[in-house]
């Protein structure tokens, strides 16, 4: 399937793949670009705190539908900037937030998810 240059994809496609990749997914990340090519400072960041503490891990390039991707997440976790990250189903925050966790020590149990409550 083809899609045309900036015409991105259908919203609601959009808002499936958003459901299915938090709920298929111990911990994901929505960024943009590519694990190998991060396109922002703050996917890079968010990126490389995650990878430091965990080796499975999904990511979800936003940039193919950028407008579609940051409404579907605005409509999950009430943020609107990307990147953003959800554990277990729950949204944790961008990269300023799992910046914070990791400040205070709490980023490694925050990413295992199953130590939560």
């Amino acid at each position: 399937m083809e899609f045309p240059p900036n015409q991105g994809l259908d919203q609601e496609e959009v808002n499936e793949h958003v459901a299915d990749a938090i709920e298929e997914n111990e911990v994901v990340l929505f960024m943009k670009g590519t694990e190998l090519m991060p396109q922002c400072g703050y996917s890079r960041k968010a990126l490389g705190l995650i990878s430091h503490h965990r080796d499975e891990y999904e990511t979800v390039d936003v940039l193919e539908s950028l407008d579609e991707y940051r409404q579907a997440l605005s409509d999950r976790s009430g943020w609107e900037t990307i990147p953003q990250t959800f554990v277990d189903g729950e949204f944790v925050g961008g990269s300023d937030i799992l910046e914070e966790l990791e400040e205070r020590g709490e980023l490694a149990d925050t990413l295992d998810g199953s130590n939560q409550s």
